[in-house]
């Protein structure tokens, strides 16, 4: 499977990925460790994916209300601009915040179309250097079919929040770095900026 390959693969086992961001609040507060957070997470999701009530825009609602309580864009931010975000000033950095939480919202807030039943098994956890934890699971779709998904969070001031995951091996952050970093190479903060707007006004993805 060459590179472009498993980047398109990846952007495609994202789309469900992504749903399992969801978490009401009073949950978020109630869960302590790294895997209670995942579990309560995942459990949750399913519920709103399985309430027949909600439309498909209501849900696409909830998720884009939620998410950004769950995620730690600022660190997501960081890790995906790597050493680029040094270079950007401080209205660049709160303009790319904005601009790639609006991104990710807009590209995979279809997921909820595709929901097909699946549920979610956390197979294991353990913690990583810098006190990081992963949460390891798996989107059970029948066989051959499943997706590994692992979660990593960071502890920001008592409160576990994602900061990156990996599905079938490959990682949010890692896709996003390598694509934002080609783009500042050609034109720098102001280029990339520059697309992640006309991309968000347009609801289109990056091209992988």
């Amino acid at each position: 499977m060459n590179d472009r390959t498993r980047t398109l693969l990846a952007a495609r086992l994202a789309i469900t990925a992504l749903c399992l961001w969801f978490l009401p609040p009073a949950i978020a507060q109630a869960a302590e460790s790294p895997r209670a957070v995942v579990e309560a997470t995942t459990d949750a999701v399913l519920a709103v994916l399985r309430d027949g009530g909600l439309t498909a825009d209501d849900k696409r609602r909830r998720i884009e209300d939620i998410v950004y309580t769950r995620v730690d864009f600022d660190t997501l931010s960081r890790l995906v601009l790597a050493q680029n975000w040094k270079t950007l000033s401080e209205a660049q950095r709160a303009d790319f915040v904005r601009e790639f939480k609006r991104h990710l919202s807009l590209t995979y807030g279809k997921s909820v179309d595709n929901y097909k039943n699946e549920r979610a098994a956390i197979v294991s956890d353990r913690e990583e250097t810098r006190g990081d934890w992963t949460v390891k699971t798996k989107i059970v779709r029948g066989g051959p079919d499943d997706i590994a998904l692992d979660y990593r969070l960071r502890q920001t001031d008592g409160t576990w929040r994602i900061i990156d995951f990996i599905v079938e091996g490959v990682s949010l952050v890692s896709n996003y770095r390598s694509q934002f970093q080609e783009i500042m190479a050609h034109g720098g903060a102001e280029r990339l900026l520059e697309l992640l707007r006309d991309k968000n006004a347009k609801g289109e993805p990056l091209k992988s």
